[in-house]
């Protein structure tokens, strides 16, 4: 394992302090629906905004900060998102809500292109290592969140959502407080790079990051479905209790931090593409497997490979966009970082709305059609060259 700078734990650390407000949206719905009398419609709605405004604008920050970077953004994203969840407590109207909302999207969006670009520009050659260890604070969040925002609403009070304020304000002075000691590193990373890389021209390879969307989306798919479905399916399909829903997920998440990070360190020593291969093959049998089951212990081991074909390629997905585009890796850390954690949000409302139709053990089909998609695909995509 190669030391990385430590300034790449403090990135980690505000990835977690804004996904971990993402998560916490999901784990509200059933408090804004029952002392709001929100349908289940609106409910959604809600989290549609917030996936949709995070999906669009990511890929446009990326693309603004590879021409002029911000690195501003890092602690302003993190200072949004908090301030976001905790006017949540505080709120008295659909509309409100819906505006916070949107303005976690927001946060999310100009945050993770300038956070990764400026990982990947202080990692040297550890990249996957760096990213790896900067995507375990994303997952962390993820599993985090919705334990602490329930917690907040129904058991403190809505009102002490304002620790998401609190937390995130603290971390996003701290990245304040480091920017200029990064901004050297980058500087120096920078000029190391020129002179190892003298006589060779970086040039954008647009085919192979148009291959790389196929397993950018089916690892979406995967990922947001299952934080959507898992409880869902834990409860109607093998009926398990609320909680035991939950557990799955917390299960799940909990493996997905430790995959992640072990993904990167293996996609240094073995090669992205290889990493992103073997997860997609494993995800074909996991989920079509896991998604006929009906003995809970069994659905319960097939959590370990399909936490496996999810969080396993995410590093190496990132870093292999950022060196198919090493032109624009901001516009590809916007898209790779983005995309494999909100485009399957927007597809949820057509897997609802499947699953009311046909059920929904014919509806989640779709992870392991995705998973074959995102196998074939990654059959096409070039490794690059070892530097």
């Amino acid at each position: 394992m190669k030391k990385i700078d430590p300034a790449v734990y403090l990135f980690s650390l505000g990835h977690l302090s804004v996904d971990w407000c993402q998560g916490a949206i999901p784990a509200l719905l059933p408090y804004f629906i029952h002392n709001y009398d929100l349908s289940y419609q609106a409910a959604g709605t809600l989290i549609f905004a917030n996936v949709l405004v995070a999906s669009v604008l990511q890929p446009l920050f990326g693309y603004y900060s590879d021409r002029i970077s911000r690195p501003w953004f890092i602690p302003l994203g993190t200072l949004f998102c908090g301030i976001s969840v905790a006017l949540m407590g505080f709120c008295t109207s659909f509309s409100a809500i819906f505006a916070a909302a949107m303005l976690s999207g927001v946060g999310s969006a100009i945050f993770h292109p300038e956070a990764a670009l400026m990982v990947n520009r202080i990692a040297t050659r550890a990249k996957g290592q760096a990213l790896g260890t900067f995507s375990v604070g994303g997952n962390a969040g993820f599993a985090i969140g919705p334990i602490v925002a329930g917690f907040c609403a129904y058991k403190l009070g809505i009102h002490t959502l304002l620790i998401f304020g609190i937390v995130n304000a603290v971390l996003a002075i701290a990245l304040w407080a480091k920017m200029s000691y990064v901004l050297r590193q980058v500087s120096l990373s920078a000029s190391q790079e020129t002179e190892r890389k003298v006589g060779k021209v970086r040039e954008n390879d647009w085919k192979a990051f148009g291959i790389l969307s196929l397993p950018i989306f089916a690892r979406s798919i995967g990922f947001t479905l299952s934080n959507t479905f898992i409880p869902i399916y834990w409860m109607t399909v093998l009926h398990a209790s609320a909680t035991q829903g939950t557990t799955a997920l917390s299960i799940l998440f909990t493996m997905g931090a430790c995959i992640t990070f072990g993904g990167g360190l293996l996609a240094d020593r073995f090669g992205y593409v290889k990493i992103i291969r073997a997860a997609f093959f494993c995800m074909v049998p996991a989920y079509l497997l896991l998604t006929h089951t009906t003995d809970i212990r069994v659905a319960t081991a097939l959590l370990i490979p399909a936490a496996v074909s999810i969080f396993m390629p995410y590093s190496p997905i990132v870093v292999l966009g950022q060196t198919y585009l090493a032109k624009n890796a901001g516009f590809a850390s916007g898209v790779t970082l983005g995309l494999t954690t909100t485009l399957g949000g927007i597809f949820a409302p057509l897997i609802g709305a499947a699953a009311d139709r046909w059920g929904l053990v014919p509806a989640l089909q779709i992870f392991w059609i995705a998973g074959l998609i995102g196998l074939i695909a990654s059959l096409f995509l070039p490794e690059p060259e070892k530097e």
